[in-house]
């Protein structure tokens, strides 16, 4: 007797999965890069195949060199070593990720309500370009994606930590960045 299994559905390479979120994604949504070793690198979805995340930031030769050096011993978190970051716009496709990692629309993890799109513009506007420290706790990718989508800091990949929770410390450094005092 042979017993039949559930067919499961073809998994699609990375480029059909870019390919995927470019066709599907709108404005303000959050894409997640989940890479292989249990964590991601989250942005917004910023139309035209574009994401604005936390990249690298501007370097020179000598950093550029110290980071390949980095990279090549801690392949999948060498840019979180040296702490520094810029919010860039970059197409979906060319955001440096490891190999087996996986892209995708994911706007179901953060139990908040999306805020109106010219409020997502607002504080998307405000905070491009901007250079930031990368604190892997309270002021990371997650935490920037998150606020630009729901005007709160939120991560929800740190272990033993409360999910959900408002990082108040990051929606504190963004919001200044969005309404800076005009004293």
């Amino acid at each position: 007797m042979m017993i039949a299994l559930p067919r499961q559905a073809p998994t699609m390479d990375y480029e059909e999965q870019v390919r995927d979120v470019v066709s599907n994604a709108q404005f303000g949504d959050l894409i997640e890069f989940a890479y292989p070793i249990g964590y991601s690198h989250w942005g917004v979805y910023d139309e035209d195949g574009h994401v604005i995340h936390f990249a690298v930031a501007d370097e020179g030769q000598l950093k550029s060199r110290l980071r390949g050096y980095i990279q090549a011993v801690f392949p999948l978190c060498g840019d979180l070593l040296l702490g520094e970051t810029q919010i860039r716009r970059q197409l979906v496709e060319d955001v440096n990720v490891p190999e087996g990692s996986h892209v995708m629309i994911t706007n179901n993890r953060h139990a908040r309500k999306p805020s109106p799109e010219t409020n997502m513009r607002e504080r998307r506007d405000a905070l491009l370009d901007q250079e930031l420290p990368y604190k892997l706790f309270s002021l990371n990718c997650e935490h920037f994606a998150t606020f630009v989508r729901f005007g709160e800091a939120v991560c929800n990949q740190i272990p033993g930590r409360t999910k959900n929770l408002e990082c108040k410390e990051a929606t504190e450094v963004f919001q200044r960045i969005v309404t800076p005092d005009e004293s």
